[in-house]
């Protein structure tokens, strides 16, 4: 364990140091080794806890992740809500706040504008409805048990003795002390997983904030059709027949019978007044579509909708940036074609980096199996709710990836005195009052409004309250007088009961199991894959995904034509899953699920384009092929694949250009010979990276609406309102300047892999509109043309990398742009300096890149920094699970300082696995410290 030698040699050396830095923190703080070890968790000896039946046995490894040993389940549950509070209560109490609207309590004035939005949507009321009304007795039970561990360890600890941060916190909040957890709580955390995977919400709003510069032809530019020619679905044949059924082995029913139409209705139409054309000029036009009834300008669209982008920016992200990149890798290879004759299965969710790692590894094991003991589970669950999310029990294993169903929709609601116009009638809406507490200042009250489509989102900010006032909408339509309002519909704000399908997939013995517990999992909507110690694979797409009258869930709706609504939900028995496919294999990237030629439901236009799903096709396909088998080792190496998709695809025309200055040519020449790969050390990939990212912003990021631009970068364009002159007496256009209002981790272009279709099909193109960049001072005037352009980015590639990296290309290495920082939630982002470096660690050089298998994910509007990685990465061997291996982003503790911070991250880094021990014999050999806790 050389790792782990070299972790035990540092941990003297960063305490010390912690105790220098802490000693003068704030004057008058007394700061002790104590304070820094005080919340370290007791590991061996004993504990009593009240309220076990039996003693608990909690075996930890050198990484200290631990396995728990009980005699009935709700010893158990209670036990693995003590070990999750002992490592990770900071990362709990937060995440409630989160969830509940509360982080005003704990962090003040700060958090008002996302306590009222969370509280708007109503997460944690739903979540109480769910637990009193559809969860089952056994799962309520198992939800308490969990409840009374975590309680456990809070009547015992608290301020640094809970964690850290509690002692910083203490300075801004004195007296701050965490209340009892509630089953309610660990039920929440479902709608903060279902918020940060719910679709295409981000999707809906780019769209139309693009409708003001640019017009729908142009937009579809932009959203290219999925090429199924070429990436091919998760699911590959089957349909649904007539009896609204799917079948992996049918052919799909003739005639339109009872299902949604794939097409799904027309695109809205929209209004846009816009300032520059996609061939850059700054005095062009574009509109997406017939104007408004009412004649609203564009400027109102930009001002409403950039409203709501503002407002997805500042609600805490848990998971990751949502859209295009977040999102995962699973596959499963049958026995036929491995070198052990049964499954191997692989999963790498894509999250947000975040310290500590949002996962925590464990297992869960009943001394004796039974029908009133029935789990023996390992594998990655969140702190704060009970059971294990992703990983394998004695029979089966599962994975998961981000369905990305389309499960959002925005409405536009005609709001007067008190009621909102629905099917000719003014209805009144509903409204609820909330109490927003502020730590060290004074409580606010807000009032929740809602139509039968959901809370009117856009109360929350002055912003939001403009959001209507010329949205694109179809048809005729209320006069807007200041504004329409916006409501949001969204399948988690109805009460589900997904908590149970967690716990049916912990006990699931073979896929009939699988399967029923899949019909439960309603939110958030994932790709499930399967495997068992029989040897069969599978795959199930479970999810409530609504199905639609008119519309496509592309733009806003108007909420008040009927024709718009929700007509129902797509039946779990038509959603599409395969059984022992007869090509052996299953693959799931978020790419789409199924040939919309061959499906009657409308599951999402806005899928994933296939990059990483076709690349681990082809990995497997080149292993299988001549007879192949698969071993653990490439499941592993298949996962550590940073070969670059979109530069296979540009390099050669990147190579074609002919390049004058010798200062450029002599970057161009890093990518003759290249082989695509994006090692940490590679000069090519730095480079072709830093292509890609000038010939987005060339092509694209210049032409697009300040919204979606990356925030404080500025352009000169032409005035929106068109109330003055076009042109100066002179004839030089009239122009202002602008700058971009997105976070950089969500701006766009991002150059993720649906950038790839849309200059894929330009390329071919070379006369395009697009092939336009605006002129940037004297050295470098307009361009004109696909190869202009081209030429254009590897000039500006070059000496943007030379300000970054020096002038010597011999020492360019696309670690040094590439870099992960983690941080710890909340005072590791927005806390003093100080209380910062101590909290966060990094940087970590990485290979890998956008929508790469091993998906350390940048977004190429905002830079080169890593926003989105593989958050764990797991290979479950059903032939012996003792031979799976697995990794987390850091460690399993949650305390800065604690051996366990980060002590899994260097292997992650590198693409290595840990073992994985799961028998009670592997278990006890890898055992350094046991704790008892008894009654």
């Amino acid at each position: 364990m050389p790792a782990l030698k070299r972790s035990r040699r540092a941990r003297l050396v960063v305490i010390t140091l912690v105790l220098l830095l802490v000693g003068g923190l704030v004057a008058g703080g007394v700061w002790t080794v104590g304070t820094v070890r005080d919340s370290f968790p007791q590991t061996t000896g004993s504990v009593k806890l009240e309220g076990l039946s039996g003693t608990v046995e909690v075996k930890r490894d050198a990484n200290g992740i631990p396995q728990v040993y009980a005699g009935s389940t709700e010893d158990l549950f209670m036990a693995q809500g003590y070990v999750h509070a002992q490592d990770r209560f900071w990362e709990m109490d937060v995440r409630r706040h989160t969830t509940s609207g509360r982080l005003s309590e704990m962090f003040g004035e700060g958090q008002v504008r996302t306590d009222a939005f969370l509280r708007t949507l109503g997460w944690h009321d739903v979540a109480k409805e769910e637990y009193e009304t559809k969860l089952s007795e056994e799962t309520r039970n198992h939800l308490k048990a969990y409840s009374a561990g975590v309680n456990a360890y809070l009547e015992d600890h608290g301020g640094s003795g809970l964690s850290l941060e509690y002692a910083f916190l203490g300075f801004v909040n004195k007296g701050y002390e965490p209340e009892p957890w509630t089953p309610v709580d660990s039920v929440a955390w479902l709608k903060a997983m279902a918020w940060d995977l719910r679709g295409n919400l981000r999707q809906e709003v780019d769209r139309s904030l693009m409708s003001t510069r640019l017009d729908e032809e142009q937009i579809e530019d932009l959203y290219p059709a999925y090429p199924y020619d070429r990436h091919r679905p998760i699911v590959e044949g089957g349909g649904v027949g007539e009896d609204d059924t799917f079948s992996p082995d049918g052919a799909p029913a003739t005639g339109d019978g009872d299902a949604q139409a794939p097409d799904g209705g027309a695109t809205p139409d929209s209004s846009g007044d816009g300032t520059q054309d996609p061939a850059g000029s700054e005095g062009g036009q574009g509109s997406a579509g017939e104007s408004t009834p009412d004649g609203a300008d564009a400027d109102g669209v930009r001002t409403q909708l950039g409203g709501i982008a503002d407002s997805l920016d500042a609600l805490p992200s848990l998971l990751g940036p949502n859209g295009s990149g977040i999102g995962s890798n699973s596959w499963v290879v049958s026995g036929e074609y491995t070198t052990t004759g049964r499954p191997l299965l692989a999963n790498d969710p894509h999250l947000a980096p975040q310290l500590p790692s949002v996962w925590y590894q464990m297992g869960l094991h009943c001394t004796k199996v039974s029908e009133e003991c029935p789990y023996d589970v390992s594998g990655f669950t969140f702190s704060g709710m009970p059971g294990v999310v992703i990983g394998h029990n004695q029979d089966i294993s599962w994975g998961m990836t981000n369905l990305g169903a389309d499960v959002t929709d925005l409405y536009l609601e005609k709001i007067e005195d008190g009621t909102y116009l629905y099917d000719g009638e003014q209805v009144p809406y509903e409204t609820r009052t909330e109490v927003i507490k502020v730590a060290g200042g004074e409580d606010r009250e807000i009032t929740v409004r809602s139509t039968r489509h959901g809370p009117i989102i856009s109360d929350r900010d002055t912003e939001l309250s403009r959001v209507g006032e010329s949205a694109p909408i179809t048809g005729a339509a209320p006069d807007r007088g200041d504004g329409y309002a916006v409501s949001l519909s969204w399948t988690a704000l109805e009460p589900s009961a997904t908590m149970d399908a967690l716990f049916a997939l912990n006990r699931a013995a073979d896929f009939e199991d699988f399967r029923a517990a899949a019909r439960d999992f309603a939110v958030p909507s994932q790709n499930l894959i399967y495997a068992d110690t029989q040897g069969n694979i599978g795959y199930q797409a479970p999810g409530r995904i609504p199905t639609r009258g008119k519309g496509d869930g592309r733009y806003p709706a108007p909420g008040w034509d009927p024709d718009y609504e929700w007509t129902g939900f797509v039946p779990q028995e038509a959603l599409p899953y395969e059984y022992n496919p007869e090509r052996g294999y299953v693959v799931t990237a978020n790419q789409a699920v199924i040939d919309r030629e061959r499906y009657p439901y409308l599951l999402t236009d806005d899928w994933s384009y296939g990059a990483r799903s076709q690349r681990i096709n082809d990995l497997i396909q080149s292993k299988i092929k001549e007879g192949g088998k698969i071993s653990m080792d490439d499941m592993q190496t298949m996962q550590s694949d940073n070969s670059s998709e979109i530069a296979k695809l540009l390099v050669p025309y990147l190579l074609k250009i002919d390049v004058s200055d010798p200062y450029v040519r002599e970057a161009q020449q890093l990518l003759e010979g290249w082989d695509y790969t994006q090692s940490a050390d590679s000069a090519p990939a730095a480079y072709f990276n830093g292509v890609w990212r000038n010939l987005l912003r060339l092509a694209f990021g210049d032409k697009l609406p300040k919204e979606l631009r990356v925030e404080g970068e500025c352009l000169r364009v032409r005035p929106a309102d068109d109330s003055g002159p076009l042109e100066d007496l002179d004839g030089t256009p009239r122009t202002v300047p602008e700058c971009g209002e997105r976070d950089p981790d969500t701006a766009q272009p991002d150059g993720g892999d649906r950038w790839f279709e849309v200059v894929r099909r330009l390329l071919e193109d070379p006369e395009n509109d697009w092939w336009t960049a605006r002129a940037d001072g004297l050295e470098s005037p307009a361009a004109k043309g696909r190869d202009d352009v081209l030429a254009r980015a590897l000039k500006d590639a070059r000496w943007e990398l030379t300000t970054k990296l020096g002038k010597n290309i011999d020492t360019w290495s696309w670690g040094r742009l590439h870099r992960l920082m983690l941080e710890n939630q909340t005072l590791g982002t927005e806390g003093p300096g100080l209380v910062q470096r101590l909290l966060n660690r990094g940087p970590w050089e990485l290979p890998g890149g956008k929508d790469a298998v091993n998906a350390t994910g940048w977004n190429a509007a905002g830079g080169y920094d890593v926003v989105w990685v593989p958050s764990m990465r797991m290979v479950v061997n059903l032939e012996d699970f003792d031979k799976s291996r697995w990794i987390n982003l850091t460690g399993a503790s949650g305390h800065a300082y604690h051996p366990n911070y980060t002590d899994q991250t260097d292997l992650w880094a590198e693409g290595e696995l840990l073992p994985w021990a799961y028998s009670e014999e592997a278990v006890a050999e890898a055992t350094e410290d046991t704790m008892a806790l008894t009654p």
